[in-house]
C-alpha cells in the first residue's frame, strides 16, 4: 500500500509538471557580508567579481555587497581585499524565488597557514580551524537539502560523514548519532552559540536520538562536526560537538518557501522587521498519522515544530539576536484493520508518548579593537510523559507497566571573549553558569509477580520507582590560546577547561575536572598537513541518573571522563578538494553501569522513553579505536561527491569489569554520496551506505516466556551480552530535482527513493507468542486460555528483516 501511495504521488507530480510551460522574467538577487575571520569586523572596499555574469562591485562600510537582476543559475564569486588572502566561492545558487543571503570570512594574509588553501565559509573543502585542526567536517545548506534519503533532516545527513553511525542496525527509522563508537548522549549541539539539548522529535530522555529531526534546514547556513580536539569553550562533550550556524534574514523584502512532501507540510519566511532587524520564522506539521492510517500501520505519530531567529544591528559594533526552537510530539496506537503478528507486536512493545520541548535564547555580540565578545542567555525545557500498558489499545491504571512524568529545565548564562594580540596569539576565555530544575516521577514494573497454578510465587515483583525534585547549579570556565609559528608552517593550540556543580552526590570542586587539550598542525608542503591532538574531556551523567534514589541510597554523580588521542594527514590541492586519513583512540573511565542488568549505560539510548532511571555504579570503563578515510569534492561545474570510510572497535566493561562489544560496535562504516548537475536545472544525487554487522544479545527464553504478556517484549540474556551479530546493513538512496524559475517564484520538484534496489534491512529480532489464523488470540499448547505466566504459550521469534522501498515525491515553492 505504501508503494502504491508513493507511486500515486509521483504520477500526480508528473501530470502537474506536464502542464507547466511558460516561464516569466528572470531576476535573481544575492546579498553577501564579508567579515574578518579573526576579529569578526566587516571588511570594506573588497573587490567582488561574479562570474560568468562579469558583474563586479565593492563591499561597503558594513562589509556588504549586493548583486541584482541576475539570471537564475549557479555562479562563482572571487573576492580580493588588501591584507587578506584571495577568496573564491564556487556554484552559489541564485533563484527568482528567494534572495540568497550569505556570510563569508576573509583570512588575513599574515595568519594564513603557509598559503595552504583558500578559506571561506561556503563551497570550500577547507574545514579545520587553528583550534581544531583535525577531526572536523562541514556541510552547507545546499548539501543538506540535496542529500539523497536525507529528506531535509540534518541528523540523517551527517551520517554521510566519517566516524558517524546510524544506530544499532544502521537502517532503522531513528536518528541516533553514534560517533567513533561512543553512545548517543555523548554529543552536544549548539545553534548560533546557544546549546540545544534536543534536536529530534520523540527524543529519548538522557540520550538525544529520535526518529525525526527538529531543525529547519532552510535556516542553516553551515553545519560543523568536531569529533575530537574540541574547542575548550564547549562543555559536556565526549564524542562530538555539532555547531549549527543559522543564516540571517534578508533586509529587502519578506520571502519564503513552502515544502510539501509525502509526510509533512512546512512554511518558512524571512525578511526585514525594521531598518535594523531581520527575521527568520518557520512552522512544520506532520501528517504521518494520516499516511500510516491509510496504509494500515498501528502507530500514529503526530508532531509540530517551530523555529525563529531575529537579528538586530544595534550599531556597527553590536549585534543582538534572539532565537527559538520548539516541538510538540504525540505517539499513540490504533488497532489495525488487518492484523498480523508484526503489527500487533508493535502496539504493545512501544510506549505511548506525549512530549514537548523548547529552547529560547538571546545573544549579544560586541566587537572590540582586537576581537569580540559574546554573551548568551538561554532557557530550555523538556517535558517527557511516557506510558505503557499490558494492552496499549485499552490502557488501564490496573495494567500500567511504565509511567514517566518528567520535566527538566536549564537556565544558562555564557560569556566568552576572543582577542588577538600584537604577538600573533589568538586568546579565548570565558565562563558559564547554569541553574537546573529537574522533576521526575518514574514507575516501571520491571517484573510482574507471577504464581503457578497452585498459587505459589514463581517470580516476585520487581518495580523501579523514582520520585525526585532536584535543583542545582552547574558552573565552569575555560581559556584557550592559539598561534602560528615558524613562518606560519606550524599552528599550535592549547586550552584548559574546568567544570563542577552543587549536587551533594557529584563534584563541587572544578579542579577535579581539569580538562586540558592541545593540538598541533604542521604544513609539510603547500598541499599537505600533518595534524595531531590529545585531550581529556568530562561529561556530567544524565539528570535521571543524578536524581535517582532507591532504598535511601542516591546514585553516584561522578563526571564521566574520556581521553582522546588523534593523529592524521590532510591533503588539500585546491579549494574544492580535500582528503584526510586519521587514526583515533578514546579511553573512558567512570562510566555508569546498571546494577540490575550488569551492563554499561553506554549501550543504551536507542529506545523510546528515557535512560538512567535505575541504580548504577560508576565503575565502568570503555575504549574505542580505529581509523578514518575521508575524501570530498565540492560542487564546481557539474559534479560533487563525498566518500568516508571508518574501521573501528568499541568496547565497554560490564559489572564484572570484562570488556564486551558495545551496542554499536559495527566494525565498519562506509558512505558514498555523489551528485551531478544536468542542463536545464536538473540535478541527480545518489548515496550508498554500508554498516558492518551490529552486536546482538540473545533472549533469555525462560524469562521471556514468563514476562511477555506484561512487558510486551522479550527479555534479553545479559549473561550473553552481544555474543551474536545482525547481518550487515547496506542500502542506496537516489534523488532527482528539477527547478523552474518564474518572475518572482521558483518551483522545485523532487523525487527521493530510499533503498531503491530493495536491500533487506535487518532489525533486532522480536519475541512474541504464536497467534491463531485470524490473529485474534494466542495459540496455547493445551487449548486453554493463555496463562498469565505464559506457561502454555508457543514462543515465536520474528526475524524483523524486510525489504522497504520508500519513494517520496515533494514540492518546494519559493516566493
Amino acid at each position: 500500500m505504501l508503494r502504491r501511495l508513493s507511486l500515486l504521488w509521483m504520477v500526480l507530480g508528473a501530470l502537474f509538471l506536464s502542464e507547466i510551460q511558460a516561464q516569466g522574467t528572470q531576476q535573481g538577487s544575492l546579498i553577501g557580508t564579508l567579515i574578518d575571520k579573526n576579529t569578526q569586523r566587516p571588511v570594506t572596499a573588497a573587490a567582488v567579481l561574479l562570474s560568468p555574469s562579469g558583474k563586479n562591485t565593492l563591499t561597503d562600510s558594513t562589509g556588504i555587497f549586493r548583486f541584482t537582476g541576475l539570471t537564475p543559475g549557479t555562479y562563482n564569486i572571487s573576492i580580493n581585499a588588501l591584507g587578506y588572502k584571495p577568496l573564491n566561492l564556487n556554484n552559489v545558487l541564485i533563484t527568482n524565488g528567494n534572495i540568497n543571503v550569505i556570510t563569508l570570512e576573509a583570512e588575513p594574509t599574515a595568519s594564513s597557514l603557509a598559503e595552504v588553501t583558500v578559506s571561506g565559509r561556503r563551497a570550500t573543502a577547507r574545514a579545520a580551524s587553528i583550534e581544531t585542526p583535525l577531526s572536523v567536517q562541514k556541510m552547507t545548506t545546499e548539501e543538506i537539502k540535496r542529500n539523497p534519503g536525507g529528506n531535509f533532516d540534518i541528523s540523517k545527513v551527517i551520517q554521510s560523514l566519517p566516524g558517524v553511525g546510524g544506530g544499532v542496525g544502521g537502517g532503522g527509522f531513528r536518528n541516533d548519532i553514534i560517533i567513533r563508537g561512543g553512545a548517543p548522549n555523548e554529543n552536544v549541539y549548539y545553534l548560533d552559540g546557544v546549546e540545544i539539548p534536543v534536536i529530534n522529535h520523540f527524543g529519548t530522555q538522557g540520550s538525544g536520538g529520535g526518529p525525526q529531526g527538529i531543525l529547519n534546514a532552510n535556516f542553516i547556513e553551515e553545519v560543523k562536526l568536531s569529533s575530537s580536539a574540541f574547542d575548550a569553550r564547549y562543555d559536556n562533550a565526549l564524542s562530538s560537538v555539532l555547531q549549527f550556524r543559522q543564516k540571517s534574514g534578508n533586509d529587502k523584502r519578506t520571502q519564503g518557501n513552502v515544502i510539501l512532501s509525502a509526510t509533512e507540510l512546512a512554511l518558512t519566511l524571512d525578511g526585514p522587521l525594521d531598518k535594523k532587524t531581520t527575521y527568520l520564522a518557520s512552522v512544520r506539521r506532520s501528517y504521518l498519522q494520516l499516511l500510516f492510517q491509510a496504509i494500515d500501520l498501528p502507530i500514529r505519530p503526530n508532531y509540530w515544530d517551530f523555529q525563529f531567529k531575529t537579528t538586530t544591528k544595534i550599531n556597527p559594533t553590536t549585534t543582538l539576536s534572539f532565537l527559538g526552537l520548539g516541538a510538540i510530539d504525540e505517539f499513540k496506537f490504533a488497532a489495525p484493520k488487518s492484523a498480523t503478528p508484526e503489527k500487533l507486536y508493535i502496539i504493545n512493545s512501544n510506549p505511548i508518548i506525549n512530549q514537548w520541548n523548547y529552547t529560547i535564547g538571546a545573544g549579544l555580540r560586541k566587537l572590540t579593537k582586537k576581537g569580540f565578545w559574546n554573551l548568551a542567555l538561554s532557557r530550555n525545557t523538556l517535558n517527557n510523559n511516557v506510558e505503557k500498558f499490558e494492552d496499549n489499545e485499552k490502557p488501564s491504571p490496573a495494567t500500567q507497566t511504565l509511567l514517566t512524568d518528567s520535566r527538566e529545565t536549564e537556565n544558562k548564562l555564557r560569556w566568552d571573549m576572543t582577542t588577538n594580540t600584537a604577538t600573533g596569539w589568538k586568546i579565548s576565555y570565558g565562563a558559564m553558569a547554569q541553574y537546573v530544575d529537574f522533576n521526575n516521577d518514574f514507575n516501571n514494573l520491571f517484573r510482574k509477580e507471577l504464581r503457578d497454578q497452585n498459587g505459589n510465587i514463581i517470580q516476585p515483583e520487581q518495580r523501579i520507582i523514582a520520585n525526585s525534585n532536584t535543583d542545582f547549579i552547574k558552573y565552569g570556565a575555560f581559556i584557550q590560546g592559539s598561534k602560528k609559528i615558524f613562518q606560519d608552517k606550524v599552528a599550535i593550540s592549547a586550552g584548559i577547561r574546568m567544570d563542577a556543580n552543587s549536587l551533594n552526590n557529584s563534584e563541587s570542586n572544578p579542579l577535579q575536572q581539569l580538562s586540558p587539550r592541545v593540538s598541533l598542525s604542521y604544513a609539510i608542503a603547500r598541499t599537505w598537513n600533518i595534524n595531531a591532538s590529545i585531550g581529556r574531556y568530562y561529561k556530567l551523567p544524565s539528570y535521571t541518573q543524578l536524581a535517582f534514589r532507591s532504598g535511601g541510597v542516591t546514585n553516584p554523580g561522578n563526571y564521566i571522563q574520556s581521553t582522546h588521542y588523534v593523529a592524521g594527514v590532510e591533503y588539500i590541492p585546491n579549494s574544492t578538494f580535500r582528503f584526510t586519513v586519521e587514526g583515533f583512540y578514546k579511553n573512558y573511565t567512570d562510566y555508569p553501569v546498571s546494577v540490575l542488568e550488569g551492563i554499561s549505560l553506554a549501550n543504551k539510548g536507542t529506545e523510546f522513553g528515557s535512560i538512567g532511571n535505575e541504580a548504577v555504579t560508576q565503575s565502568g570503563k570503555g575504549r574505542a579505536f580505529g581509523m578514518e578515510i575521508f575524501m570530498q569534492k565540492k560542487l564546481t561545474k557539474r559534479f560533487f561527491g563525498i566518500l568516508s570510510y571508518t574501521l573501528y572497535k568499541s568496547e565497554f566493561t560490564n559489572s564484572n569489569a570484562v570488556y564486551l562489544p558495545a551496542g554499536w560496535d559495527n566494525g565498519q562504516l562506509l558512505s558514498i554520496t555523489a551528485g551531478y548537475k544536468l542542463p536545464r536545472n536538473w540535478e541527480l544525487g545518489i548515496k550508498f551506505r554500508y554498516q558492518g554487522a551490529a552486536p546482538l544479545t540473545p533472549f533469555d527464553l525462560t524469562a521471556s516466556q514468563l514476562n511477555y504478556l506484561s512487558v510486551g517484549t522479550g527479555i534479553l540474556d545479559y549473561s550473553r551480552f552481544n555474543v551474536n551479530r545482525l547481518p550487515a546493513f547496506h542500502s542506496s538512496d537516489i534523488r532527482i530535482d528539477k527547478k523552474w524559475n518564474y518572475r518572482k517564484t521558483t518551483l522545485n520538484v523532487f523525487i527521493d527513493i530510499t533503498n531503491w534496489y530493495g536491500s533487506k534491512i535487518s532489525g533486532i529480532p522480536q519475541y512474541t507468542f504464536q497467534r491463531n489464523a485470524d490473529n485474534t488470540a494466542f495459540l496455547t499448547t493445551n487449548g486453554q486460555p493463555i496463562a498469565p505466566n505464559g506457561s502454555n504459550a508457543i514462543p515465536l521469534i520474528l526475524s524483523n528483516a524486510e525489504v522497504q522501498i520508500t519513494p517520496t515525491f515533494g514540492l518546494i515553492v519559493e516566493f
